[in-house]
This record gives structure tokens, C-alpha cells and sequence, in this order.
């Protein structure tokens, strides 16, 4: 069986994954970069377990990853936004994606393309715009859903 953690393993990608390292984690993240700040609406839209998002935002603030502040007091609410330390993982998620566009595809085809908001260019895999060559960042990104194709 393997260890809860990663302490004994002298290797950057094993302390990235004790920051990041489980599918709930990442698609929080992934939820944060899609504009979802709330605690509601992070349970709403992935279905997770209350406690369970409760202990995931929990651990990306105590990482530095997401900010947590007030928005209510009574009952007492908070929003989660992307730090600059979360805003780094921009690249990390969009390799994950373009990955399972390719190797894991659904029938259908990617459920999501991001677009360069300068000229509407799609990502390429070394995120940069395929239209115009500019690097696509989370500042400079937009989701949408992808449009048929006529035929």
C-alpha cells in the first residue's frame, strides 16, 4: 500500500502532488479558473462531498493556492479566488486537458475549447494561440463550450 504522503520522496512532482495530487483538487482548481468562487456553487456544479470540498478549499488556502474571504456574515460566507500561486497552474491544467482531448476523447469531441481573447485562436498543445502565436495564459484565456461543426 502507498503512504498517505509523499515525505519520503526527494522529487518536486511528488511535493506538487501533495498540493494538488487528487481529482477532487484538480477540478476545484479547474472550477476556479471557470470563475466559481463559491462554496455552493463548488458543491453544486462537481457533486462532492460537503466535508469533502470543505477539506479541499481548506488545503488550497493553507497552500497559497486560493484566497478566502468574507462575503456574508450571517450566516457566515465565503468566496475562493486564485492566487497568483493558483494562477500558475494555468498551464498544468490546460496540458491536462489537451492530454485527455487526446488520449481519453469523448465521442463527441473536447467538451470545452479555449480561446485566446485577443483574436478568438484556439490553444495548441504548447499553449500558445493557433491562430496568432501569443502565449495563451489564464489572464488572457476564455472556455467555451465548442461550436458543431455543419455537415
Amino acid at each position: 500500500m502507498l503512504p498517505r504522503t509523499y515525505d519520503n520522496q526527494v522529487c518536486s512532482v511528488a511535493r506538487a502532488l501533495e498540493a494538488i495530487g487528487d481529482r477532487w483538487t484538480m477540478l476545484v482548481i479547474r472550477d476556479a479558473f471557470r470563475g466559481v468562487s463559491r462554496f455552493e456553487d463548488f458543491q453544486k456544479r462537481l457533486g462532492i462531498a460537503r466535508n469533502v470540498l470543505a477539506d479541499r478549499l481548506n488545503r488550497l488556502v493553507d497552500e497559497g493556492i486560493l484566497t478566502k474571504k468574507a462575503y456574508q456574515e450571517r450566516p457566515e460566507r465565503f468566496e475562493y479566488r486564485l492566487t497568483e500561486k493558483g494562477l500558475d497552474l494555468f498551464p498544468v491544467l490546460m496540458s491536462l486537458m489537451k492530454w485527455g482531448d487526446r488520449h481519453a476523447p469523448d465521442e463527441a469531441g473536447p467538451p470545452l475549447v479555449v480561446l485566446h481573447r485577443g483574436c478568438g485562436g484556439e490553444i495548441d498543445a504548447r499553449l500558445r494561440c493557433d491562430r496568432c502565436g501569443e502565449s495563451i495564459t489564464a489572464l488572457n484565456a476564455e472556455a467555451r463550450q465548442p461550436v458543431p461543426s455543419a455537415g
